[in-house]
């Protein structure tokens, strides 16, 4: 050690009159040190004194204030690395509101209700198991004293709207996009998000509910841990008599008449041993649902504060040129249209070498997949748009409303194409579903259309909204009852039909199939009988109202035809779907 380094530590060397001591006392100043620099350098923690101000001191001092630079500096490091994204910190939710007990009783019945209503299938029962989940939200809003507005009262109604599909329709198509779009509705209306990243991302908010609120279940039942038993005794003790009265006289009366009998078990849920493992998964699902929901309710994530900066703004050549050219060729590709409606189709029959059929189907998809394509190219063009003033906007707005606007004759022609083919093959399901999307997406553009003349802050929700309106109507319109009005229609017009794809569908068809002479009436209902009476003796609460007409029908005028004479008439064979 360098004399003079260290005061304290000379003087512990003067007292102790060690051996090693003495040559460090007696080594002159300039003379350097047998160890490294390293070692001499004060740990980080020590503080070296000023001493008497040599250099030594001042290089000691200097070392100390690098180390706890450096020191600092890896803590500022660490915390950036562990500090959550900026977009993270912005959509965190507010602290939730303690869970309430009114809460806490209608997530455990919406459980109760979707293990005893669910187990058997989907039908009135959803919607019945979804009021209470609504319930719990509500509660929780009231609680977080959050209000509900009128686009959050639109999303509640449209939801429990799509919900009541699986009850009217059989079809499990219509159905299952129904719930999907009643989740969207939800999430709106839980979130109140009026951006495109919160109607994008407001699905994701309940899963983040989801997780959050098992916690916030948690605490809420550990706060209510030490009630009074004055509060919650009287209440389970009312529930244990009632119960055991139902149960007491219940069991008298269905004794006493086989017709309340009856009446009682198609009322109450059949439960089994073997339904235990599903109805106990039904009810965790159905109350961490019911409370993810109410979570969300108290205490939403803020999807709305996620800001999307727009791109680099392109002057008015780069940015218009390419559309420009783009209109050019939608423009004359729609002057073909109108020339062959007008002039009609066996010029370009004859010129092309195509059949009728064939030519309307040839063009349909193109023309689906031109209009997705054009809805992506203005959205990007709304990204990099020229926006240094009100002229720009005006020559934005005037581009892309051509564009929108020669699409639209481009939806127009794809509709016509596919009418033809409907015309030529009859209907399916595939070609009213792509039917039904390309009219939406037709919707879309006037929508679009619209927001550049009125402003575009309604736009997200106005698009949501349309497509849960959409699929609302896909559902109650029955797709599968267009599909076979529209073909015994076509067999009274023609004699064609084409049996074999009736075996697919669901007894949503059974109504217009009823109306076929025998026996291809029998041979078309076949499939259908033949799955309702596998499906047996289905409670009322998992049976849709087009089941239930269907059992009827099928109860008054049972099939007769047989198998063989099914099977000459091409019940039996291939069909495919386009």
């Amino acid at each position: 050690m360098p004399e003079n380094a260290d005061g304290a530590g000379k003087a512990a060397d003067r007292t102790e009159g060690t051996a090693a001591a003495q040559p460090a006392a007696d080594r002159p100043a300039d003379k350097p040190a047998d160890k490294p620099a390293a070692e001499q350098a004060p740990p980080a923690a020590a503080v070296p004194s000023m001493g008497t101000g040599t250099p030594a001191d001042a290089a000691a001092w200097q070392a100390w204030q690098q180390q706890q630079a450096w020191h600092r500096a890896a803590v500022a490091r660490a915390a950036a690395a562990s500090a959550p994204p900026a977009w993270v910190v912005q959509v965190r939710p507010a602290e939730a509101a303690p869970i309430g007990a009114v809460t806490l009783a209608a997530t455990l019945v919406t459980g109760l209700c979707a293990a005893l209503l669910l187990g058997d299938g989907i039908g009135p029962g959803l919607l019945l198991a979804a009021v209470p989940a609504v319930v719990a939200a509500y509660a929780a809003a009231r609680e977080a004293r959050r209000s509900a507005r009128p686009w959050t009262l639109l999303w509640a109604i449209g939801c429990l709207a799509l919900l009541a599909v699986p009850a009217l329709r059989d079809s499990a198509w219509p159905s299952t996009l129904a719930i999907l779009a009643a989740l969207l509705l939800g999430a709106l209306a839980l979130h109140g998000s009026r951006t495109w990243p919160g109607v994008l991302l407001s699905p994701l908010g309940v899963f983040e509910a989801a997780v959050s609120g098992l916690g916030w279940a948690w605490a809420g039942l550990r706060s209510r841990g030490g009630v009074s038993r004055d509060r919650w005794l009287p209440v389970a003790k009312a529930v244990v008599v009632a119960l055991v009265l139902l149960l007491l006289f219940g069991t008298l009366f269905a004794s006493a008449d086989a017709a309340f009998a009856d009446l009682l078990s198609g009322l109450t849920p059949d439960i089994s041993i073997e339904d235990g493992p599903l109805r106990i998964v039904l009810f965790l699902f159905g109350s961490l649902l019911a409370l993810a929901a109410a979570r969300a309710a108290a205490a939403p994530l803020r999807w709305d504060r996620i800001k999307v900066t727009p791109g680099k703004a392109r002057s008015r050549v780069e940015w218009a040129l390419p559309l420009i050219v783009l209109n050019l060729l939608f423009a004359g590709f729609n002057a073909v249209q109108l020339a062959v409606l007008f002039g009609g189709y066996d010029k370009v029959l004859k010129s092309t070498g195509l059949t009728y059929a064939e030519y309307a189907r040839q063009g349909f998809w193109q023309l689906l997949w031109a209009t997705l394509f054009t809805l992506v190219v203005i959205a990007l063009a709304l990204r990099w748009a020229p926006r240094s003033g009100a002229g720009d906007r005006r020559f934005v707005r005037v581009v892309l409303g051509v564009l929108c606007a020669l699409t639209l004759v481009v939806v127009a022609s794809a509709l016509r194409r596919m009418d033809l083919y409907v015309d030529a093959y009859g209907l399916t399901i595939l070609r009213v579903s792509v039917t039904a999307m390309e009219m939406w997406l037709g919707l879309v553009l006037v929508l679009i259309m619209a927001a550049g003349v009125f402003g575009a802050r309604w736009l997200p929700r106005a698009v949501a909204g349309s497509a849960a309106a959409a699929v609302l109507a896909f559902g109650l319109l029955s797709p599968d009852g267009m599909v076979a009005e529209r073909n015994v229609a076509r067999f009274e017009a023609d004699g064609k039909i084409d049996l074999a794809y009736f075996q697919s569908l669901s007894a949503d068809a059974v109504p217009a199939l009823d109306r076929l002479p025998e026996p291809r009436r029998s041979c078309a209902l076949h499939g259908i009988s033949q799955e309702i009476s596998r499906a047996g003796d289905v409670p009322w609460y998992a049976t849709s109202l087009g089941e239930r007409r269907a059992r009827q029908i099928l109860r008054e005028r049972p099939v007769t035809a047989t198998n063989e004479v099914c099977s000459r008439l091409g019940a039996f064979g291939s069909r495919s779907e386009y």
